[in-house]
């Protein structure tokens, strides 16, 4: 919710910040990595019972997401690799942060309890899965009531009180289910208008393939009559030509038989 609505003012702010910290040396994978050990850090702190403690180093592992993306456009280093480290990292933070949570419930409340956090974190992991599933589908996924920065929002209200931390939790958990329930419906539906028109481009190109092929059918007869037409006028000039051919010859024989006659003729009266 925040993301869509204040991002391009939260960029305008970063853009400075990330040059400044490019120009001092600091790498976005850096930051990365340094969010990911403030997590684990966060979690050791509140796995051992100091709530308050957390909300600074919740800070701390939260301002590296924002920042890492402006130090890589600073840097001219914005990668797919870096994406993908920032993605995972983001995972594994969301693991160690709420892993945190479910150890002080352990040790703070009923076993039952501590599965509260870890309801979170799977339908967190099924918010961030819709997104990137739909993504590779070429469907936009983004939006919700509680995307990251308001989970860590969230979290930091949790940990102001020992005493509100299990009702801020089940409302965390309300209220991600409401997410997770309201992207996979705008996923579904933007994914069934698109096979929609996908199958009536599909229907279009399939009449257009029938119309092709019944023309290519048409031109097909007319070739195969046209070779047997021309296979028959060449038997026709066979049988002329050796009809000629025959006539030819009969005429030669006849005339050198009448030669023969003349000849024979000549002689006879010759010898008379």
């Amino acid at each position: 919710m925040f993301d869509g609505r204040w991002r391009g003012g939260v960029d305008r702010t970063t853009k400075p910040v990330g040059a400044l910290l490019v120009k001092i040396g600091v790498k976005a994978d850096y930051l990365t990595v340094f969010g990911v050990v403030m997590s684990a850090v966060m979690a050791v702190v509140v796995g051992t019972g100091h709530l308050l403690w957390g909300i600074p180093l919740l800070l701390l592992a939260g301002l590296p997401d924002l920042l890492d993306g402006p130090v890589a456009k600073a840097a001219g280093s914005a990668s797919v690799r870096g994406a993908f480290l920032d993605s995972v990292s983001d995972r594994v933070s969301d693991a160690l942060m709420f892993g945190g949570v479910a150890w002080y419930l352990v040790s703070r409340h009923a076993g039952e309890t501590a599965l509260l956090p870890m309801a979170i974190l799977a339908v967190t992991f099924l918010i961030s899965y819709e997104r990137a599933k739909a993504e590779s589908l070429g469907v936009l996924a983004k939006g919700g009531l509680m995307e990251r920065a308001e989970r860590f929002i969230l979290l930091g209200v949790a940990f102001l009180s020992p005493h509100g931390l299990v009702p801020v939790l089940w409302v965390f958990f309300a209220l991600v289910t409401i997410t997770a329930a309201a992207r996979f419906r705008s996923v579904w539906i933007a994914v069934s208008s698109t096979s929609k028109s996908s199958t009536s481009k599909s229907l279009e190109g399939t009449g257009a393939t029938v119309a092709v092929a019944r023309q290519r059918e048409i031109i097909e007869a007319r070739l195969r009559q046209w070779r047997q037409e021309r296979l028959a006028r060449r038997q026709l000039a066979k049988i002329d030509h050796r009809a000629k051919r025959r006539d030819r010859r009969l005429r030669r024989n006849g005339e050198r038989h009448w030669q023969f006659d003349r000849i024979k003729a000549w002689r006879d009266a010759a010898r008379s």
